[in-house]
């Protein structure tokens, strides 16, 4: 077993020399897998020096499949990397097999066993990555229960990290209902029970004033992007205080299946303030600080310590997306932090991204520009007003009419009634924007028959609000009235695929925010749409973050928007659908990326130069591939 003496640190002994002079016994089976990173190396370079280079190694597929392009593909996404100095470290025999990040287990060759001495720590088959995914497959749709399936997947990704992606990224579709929306809610809500081991990193007010020496605990430096939440408005659920970390997790998760960033490059965070949730602060298993929720100048001043410490450790350019927080810290964090860090918030800007997307496609099939519908959206709160600010910007930016006019075609309803001018007094800031002149009405059923809308948005986090009489009604006036239910879970959203399209008598533009299954009507068969922010936010970090982007502007979401909306065919149309399939999404995302990328070098806010001539291209290869290396 190879170490890194004191006599070695001391004397200072050239340490490219010195891992050239320990790499011959590897060769011949003596050590394990080795790392070995130089003092002050800049560009991104793979520390894993035992990976086979040879051309019969090069998967055929690119990345952007799954496959790899070249072996050091996934580490392009950046050329920056803080390195620690002088490190060595070693993995061999069973401490190999327990690290998620080099473990194959049954995939691991003879010439392998025998090399790093794995032989009788292994049954004598050897499977091939393919073989093991068939099977891992068949073992999953054995369980009955989905919360079972997302407690096998996270239970896979902590022992075999490149088998867990493979398995996501060539099964998507199936699941990603497990490992995000809905299942992730029930998981969460259940997080205290199912918790076995941390995956991400929990900062609570018992860290006050000490977060940068808590985030140095984090064994991973390079860190490219953090999803973090405060737990306090999970989907529709409600209050989960620290068990919200099933949020972060999930959606990192996603960033590396459909963006392609690299596992090690994702940090999940859990903001841990209280909760005021009672049932779970009497649940004896409940893993969060047991009082009532921080707020104030107490809450302010963490969020402060924790931005700061951010930047501090991991420098301008990692992407800070927040998750879940409620309304009132939401938009102050968003509006707060813009100007000085690189954040998003995706339940604001990705999910009026991915809606806008889908509005621009379904115009294609209604016809029209966006000024000439109108908009009615039940929820008022971070969704509803910030996918109504996208489309009041969208439009803006294709008739160039001021925005404020723009805003006169959009309408919402809050859990008071229609927003107007007479209620302007008491409204919060963020809705005011949304006050026009017309007649209070208290709920939603009257809205659509003052209003006549041409396309109805929920974004209430209620379900069934969308009742028959909604939609009758929507369906009166419109020959195919654009219906978006958007709450998640399932049992949030305002109305069903089935719903919508028998009420409609089969005329309906249908997407939700949680996945509904096929629906037959009179003999047609209709996959609803899916307005899943997994479709944005991947690739949209990606873009980000290859481009070096050291801000987020509204143009950029434009962009994603758009380049979203195109990746829709006449085939999708047919049936039903106003988003593309998910079995695309790495293709989908690539484009995103690019997208994105080219609106950060437009508007000056990139720092990754010169910029690549293809940025399709450059996207695909900066993806991460989850196929197995091959060890010496």
């Amino acid at each position: 077993m190879l170490s890194l003496s004191r006599t070695a640190f001391l004397e200072g002994v050239d340490q490219r020399r010195f891992c050239r002079a320990q790499r011959a016994p590897a060769a011949k089976g003596k050590a394990g897998v080795v790392r070995c990173v130089a003092a002050g190396e800049r560009k991104t370079r793979n520390a894993e020096i035992l990976i086979e280079k040879s051309a019969d190694m090069v998967d055929p597929k690119s990345a952007v499949s799954g496959g790899v392009k070249d072996v050091y593909g996934e580490d392009r996404a950046t050329e920056e990397h803080h390195i620690t100095p002088w490190s060595l470290s070693v993995a061999s025999g069973y401490s190999l097999l327990r690290d998620p990040h080099h473990n194959k287990g049954l995939a691991f060759t003879e010439k392998e066993r025998d090399a790093h001495y794995l032989r009788g720590l292994l049954p004598p088959t050897c499977l091939s990555q393919e073989l093991q995914v068939k099977k891992l497959m068949h073992n999953l749709r054995q369980y009955q229960v989905p919360l079972q399936r997302y407690m096998a997947l996270m239970d896979l990704q902590e022992s075999n990290e490149r088998l867990f992606y493979k398995l996501l990224i060539d099964n998507v579709e199936e699941l990603l209902p497990v490992v995000y929306t809905p299942t992730v809610g029930e998981a969460c809500q259940k997080y205290g029970s199912i918790f076995r081991r941390p995956q991400g990193l929990y900062i609570s007010l018992k860290e006050k004033g000490k977060i940068l020496e808590v985030m140095k605990n984090w064994p991973e430096k390079a860190i490219q992007v953090i999803v973090v939440t405060d737990g306090e408005r999970i989907l529709g659920l409600g209050d989960l205080g620290s068990q919200g970390m099933g949020i972060p997790v999930g959606k990192l998760s996603l960033y590396t299946a459909l963006g392609g960033l690299r596992p090690s490059a994702c940090l999940p965070v859990t903001i841990d303030v209280g909760t005021n949730n009672e049932k779970l602060l009497k649940d004896e298993f409940y893993i969060g600080l047991r009082q009532k929720r921080a707020s104030g100048q107490e809450y302010a001043e963490l969020m402060e310590e924790f931005m700061r410490a951010v930047k501090q450790n991991y420098g301008e350019k990692v992407l800070i997306q927040f998750e879940d927080f409620a309304n009132h810290n939401a938009f102050s964090l968003l509006e707060k932090y813009s100007k000085t860090h690189l954040v998003f918030n995706d339940d604001i800007q990705g999910t009026a991204s991915v809606v806008l997307a889908g509005v621009v496609a379904a115009l294609k099939v209604v016809g029209g520009k966006l000024t000439d519908h109108t908009f009615l959206f039940l929820g008022a709160g971070e969704a509803g007003t910030g996918i109504a600010e996208l489309i009041a910007l969208e439009m803006s930016k294709q008739t160039s009419t001021p925005i404020a006019e723009c805003r006169k075609r959009i309408w919402l309803v809050d859990s008071k009634g229609l927003i107007v001018k007479a209620r302007f007094e008491t409204l919060q800031h963020f809705k005011k924007p949304w006050a026009h002149e017309r007649e209070f009405v208290r709920d939603i059923s009257e809205a659509v028959k003052v209003i006549k809308p041409t396309v109805l948005i929920g974004s209430s986090g209620v379900g069934r609000t969308f009742t028959k009489e909604v939609v009758e009604t929507m369906a009166s006036f419109n020959e195919k009235p654009i219906i978006l239910a958007l709450s998640n879970p399932t049992s949030q959203s305002e109305c069903t695929a089935e719903e919508a399209y028998t009420w409609t008598k089969g005329r309906a533009i249908f997407a939700s925010g949680s996945p509904f299954n096929p629906v037959e009507y009179e003999g047609k068969s209709f996959t609803p749409g899916q307005a899943n922010n997994a479709y944005i936010f991947p690739g949209f970090g990606l873009g980000l973050i290859m481009s070096g982007a050291i801000r987020v502007h509204d143009d950029m979401l434009l962009a994603a928007s758009e380049a979203l909306a195109s990746q829709v065919t006449q085939e999708n149309f047919e049936k039903g659908s106003i988003y593309p399939p998910f079995k695309n999404i790495r293709k989908i995302s690539a484009q995103i990326a690019a997208d994105v990328a080219a609106k950060a070098y437009e508007l000056g806010l990139a720092s990754h130069l010169p910029r690549p001539q293809n940025l399709v291209k450059y996207a695909e290869s900066c993806m991460y591939s989850p196929i197995y290396r091959q060890y010496r």
